[in-house]
């Protein structure tokens, strides 16, 4: 796609760990990109006040990688802009290294600036970005009672419940519950949903 097809224009700006993220993203999206810097972004008051005045602007795309760290760090800017102007985008688990790295890391996922691709173009799909037009219409998330009605909130087994259902829809295994409202409208319909909980329990 990089040498075939127009960069993808997304309106929002994309929040990535690094610079090697940025140069991953860079050929694939018309977009403006900023690197947290890793855990650095703790320490760093004005590039947090910088992102929390472009998400009221514009709204923000959160890009993380799927590790524990990636995820401390998606919630650390969530905590600091409002919901409503954030889209989460969830690479998928991926056993393995970058190229660049002589060993994988401590949970050996594959990164962002790891993914193929055809990976970050339908974690994009899944959050609601058409990989065709950029940005698209968000659908609005399921209620915490639906999740709960599932047994994926709130229950007993309800955390294993939902990493079963990450692997079934090939998402991060440790996605939230808030996380997977969000995104579950997007990649399928409540009835698929149920029945691939259903599933689940049954299997």
């Amino acid at each position: 796609m990089e040498n075939s097809q127009k960069r993808i224009k997304i309106k929002e700006t994309i929040i990535v760990e690094g610079k090697y993220d940025k140069m991953r993203l860079s050929p694939l999206f018309d977009a403006n990109i900023i690197e947290l810097g890793g855990f650095r972004i703790y320490n760093s008051k004005d590039r947090l006040s910088l992102i929390r005045r472009i998400a009221a602007e514009s709204g923000i795309i959160i890009l993380t990688d799927s590790d524990s760290a990636g995820f401390k760090l998606r919630h650390y800017i969530s905590s600091a802009v409002p919901k409503a102007q954030i889209t989460n985008v969830f690479i998928p688990n991926v056993s393995g290294k970058e190229k660049r790295k002589a060993k994988p890391g401590k949970e050996n996922l594959i990164g962002v600036e790891g993914m193929t691709t055809e990976a970050l173009l339908e974690a994009f799909k899944k959050a609601g970005i058409d990989p065709e037009t950029g940005t698209g219409e968000r659908k609005p998330p399921f209620t915490k009672a639906f999740l709960y009605e599932l047994g994926l909130s709130g229950g007993e087994g309800s955390s294993e419940l939902r990493r079963k259902l990450c692997e079934v829809f090939d998402l991060p295994l440790l996605l939230s519950a808030n996380s997977l409202a969000e995104i579950l409208p997007v990649i399928t319909t409540e009835t698929e949903l149920f029945s691939a909980v259903e599933k689940i329990k049954n299997s």
